[in-house]
């Protein structure tokens, strides 16, 4: 069968999720998930804790299967680990005895790429990023937000049609966040990926996104989807203060609220 160009970049269709505890106990983590994201377009997933986000991610990358239902990626069901997919984890995923250059060439020489080439391609991503002056240094002599731009040339390079980032700022402060969120704007409004971004924070999500997926407490399904209607190009920094962005922030947070509770009401039960 031949995937349909026009088809969304990812699909998850009825899909439920159920593994086995340490314990024996079988856990259901998604139940009739339902998602589409349309080609290019920046979707950001919310939800309480421990509610199946990481999960969701990794059915598309082929690194979990579904119990239940089809995941397809660009109208093809997944199948083993796409080559088309980048992933920004929450840790760096920075090989520590290597130089920034070395860390940000390793895509493109592992593809084949000739290495004069796959060098000078990687000169160029860090001049994206800002980081010509740093190219000889190693991870540890980097700072947080150096080492996240780093993994987003390390992870641009390779040029993803989909790009999936699991809290990928959550470990930085506030004020290198937002500047990360710059960043990550920029180079996605170069590259015209097709992103799913997890996160704990609804103003990050709000920020960022093209719409925000709010997921239930596991079992996670979908229960709303919100399109932000705030026009781009966006200066995260100051659209934090728009009447519209606190409006759609109260809304989803309403939404939101409820599940956080449930979660956390699940959890303390199990605890008793």
């Amino acid at each position: 069968m031949t995937p349909d160009n026009n088809s969304p970049a990812i699909e998850l269709i009825n899909v439920s999720r159920r593994f086995l505890t340490p314990d024996g106990k079988s856990m259901t983590a998604l139940r009739e998930f339902n998602m589409s994201v349309a080609r290019g377009e920046f979707v950001a997933v919310v939800g309480p804790t421990g509610c199946g986000k990481s999960t969701t991610l990794n059915l598309v990358t082929g690194l979990a299967k579904p119990s239940a239902g089809e995941v397809r990626v660009m109208g093809a069901p997944v199948n083993g680990i796409d080559p088309r997919i980048g992933f920004v984890f929450q840790t760096d995923a920075l090989f520590p005895w290597r130089s920034v250059i070395d860390n940000v060439v390793t895509g493109p020489l592992f593809r084949g790429m000739p290495k004069e080439q796959a060098y000078a391609k990687a000169r160029d991503w860090l001049a994206r990023v800002n980081l010509s002056q740093h190219e000889t240094k190693y991870p540890h002599q980097l700072s947080g937000g150096m080492r996240k731009r780093v993994s987003l040339a390390q992870t641009f390079i390779n040029e993803p049609q989909i790009l999936l980032m699991d809290e990928p700022f959550s470990a930085l402060d506030v004020q290198t966040r937002v500047l990360m969120h710059e960043e990550l704007l920029k180079l996605w409004s170069q590259s015209k990926a097709s992103v799913v971004f997890v996160t704990h924070d609804l103003e990050e999500a709000i920020a960022l996104a093209d719409k925000v997926f709010v997921l239930t407490s596991g079992p996670a399904t979908v229960k709303s989807v919100y399109t932000i209607d705030i026009p781009r190009p966006r200066i995260v920094s100051e659209i934090r203060y728009d009447k519209a962005f606190i409006d759609i922030a109260r809304t989803i947070w309403e939404d939101l609220r409820d599940e956080v509770l449930r979660g956390a009401a699940r959890d303390e039960s199990r605890v008793a």
